[in-house]
């Protein structure tokens, strides 16, 4: 009986003491409001640097220059593309599809 009564106040003993909430742990600032908001939550967590360049590698496919529209136009179509390969790029553009006109 007695070691039981001995047994219960050390359980007691080693609960108090690692239940206690210190008045240091209730000044944090995490105590009162967990979450952050979202601009301070990007502060600590940096993009991934392959995201950015994949995002950059789309800007620039949106805006190519109109020589790379006409290359990749001209590559897409066979004869425009054998005819480029004696005569360049731009003069096989304007052959093949410089005399399109739109009404």
């Amino acid at each position: 009986m007695r070691t039981l009564v001995v047994l219960s106040l050390l359980a007691v003993l080693v609960m108090a003491a690692t239940c206690y909430e210190s008045h240091e742990s209730m000044e944090s600032h995490e105590y009162l409001n967990p979450f952050l908001n979202r601009r301070r939550a990007n502060d600590f967590i940096q993009a991934d640097t392959r995201l950015r360049a994949i995002t950059q590698e789309r800007i620039r496919e949106r805006s190519k220059a109109p020589q790379e529209h006409q290359r990749e136009l001209c590559e897409d179509y066979y004869p425009c593309e054998m005819y480029a390969f004696r005569h360049g790029y731009a003069a096989a553009y304007k052959h093949y599809f410089g005399r399109r006109r739109t009404k």
